[in-house]
């Protein structure tokens, strides 16, 4: 995914929350609406959750160091990660907790223009950056679908501000019909129940990027058609004539570490063998720009190695 395109998905995201927060906040001094303060809190939220992703992206271009030899690429998925406990602690669990509350001690609600005008002009605001959020996307998603694309993509970028906007369009709509009921019926009830609806929606926005996140926190490898290509190109059938296994990681979205046995041909000299592996790490990184690190082990190939796997011990020369 490219980085400037998440980036312009993630500013045109919290342009829009600042300003629908705002809105909401004022609208809810006027009226008193529980789900127009649930919806100020999630939108400022929200904004907080763009700038740990804007922080996130910064840090993670930072050189790599003794310490941390494999750079710092995967502190956006740590900066991800903290979204997600944002979106449920603050966005989640209050607007469930002030919902209660509000069924608990109903009032109706006053000067109904504010809510619906602001909820209006939020559906707005907010359906131009989820339409943002969908054409940056669209430029890596390919044939997959949403749910594929965001289950398998690599930076969290995109993915967070797509499920935040489809949410906050949800929530949106949940707190107009809360409103509207509440307003129709004179009960302040329905109020609450459309907060607490919204509060849950975000509580389950927030679980599926947890798990996602989490994923990968403790280390995704490449995706299929990424693995196809690289053992493809590591193989020039002179003198590497097979991959015996391999193992791939993300250190970051956009880096990739490769190490692998390879199988040479027994009677190469050292040169000719140091040649090829050379000449098979320029194709893996033409085949994958996102290859930045790559281990080549060469090793003669047999069916014991092969299918024991990495993991297996090893005996000297791998046989």
């Amino acid at each position: 995914m490219s980085a400037s395109g998440g980036t312009r998905a993630i500013i045109a995201a919290l342009s829009a929350n600042l300003a629908i927060a705002a809105a909401k906040f004022v609208a809810f001094a006027f009226s008193g609406s529980s789900s127009l303060l649930a919806e100020g809190v999630h939108s400022l939220a929200d904004s907080g959750n763009q700038a740990l992703l804007l922080i996130g992206g910064k840090r993670a271009k930072r050189a790599a160091t003794e310490q941390h030899p494999f750079g710092y690429g995967r502190e956006r998925y740590v900066y991800a990660f903290l979204v997600s406990i944002v979106l449920f602690s603050v966005g989640g669990m209050f607007a469930v907790y002030e919902g209660y509350e509000k069924i608990r001690q109903p009032h109706s609600v006053d000067h109904w223009y504010w809510p619906v005008a602001v909820l209006l002009f939020a559906i707005v605001a907010e359906g131009s950056s989820f339409r943002t959020a969908i054409k940056e996307s669209n430029h890596t998603r390919g044939s997959l679908s949403w749910v594929a694309f965001i289950r398998r993509a690599k930076a969290p970028e995109l993915p967070i501000v797509l499920l935040e906007d489809f949410g906050a369009l949800i929530g949106l709509v949940l707190a107009l019909a809360g409103v509207g009921i509440a307003i129709a019926t004179d009960d302040g009830t329905w109020d609450g129940v459309g907060t607490i609806c919204i509060g849950s929606l975000l509580i389950v926005i927030a679980l599926v990027l947890a798990a996602e996140t989490k994923s990968l926190l403790i280390g995704e490898g490449a995706n299929p058609e990424s693995v196809a290509r690289i053992r493809a190109a590591m193989i020039d059938g002179e003198t590497v004539t097979g991959v015996i296994h391999m193992r791939t990681l993300h250190l970051g979205p956009e880096e990739l570490l490769i190490a692998a046995k390879v199988a040479v041909q027994h009677d190469d000299t050292a040169v000719e063998v140091a040649r090829a592996i050379d000449a098979a790490e320029e194709r893996i990184r033409t085949a994958e720009p996102f290859a930045r690190v790559i281990y080549l082990e060469p090793d003669i190939y047999s069916d014991a190695a092969a299918s024991a796997g990495p993991d297996a011990a090893q005996t000297p020369g791998g046989r």
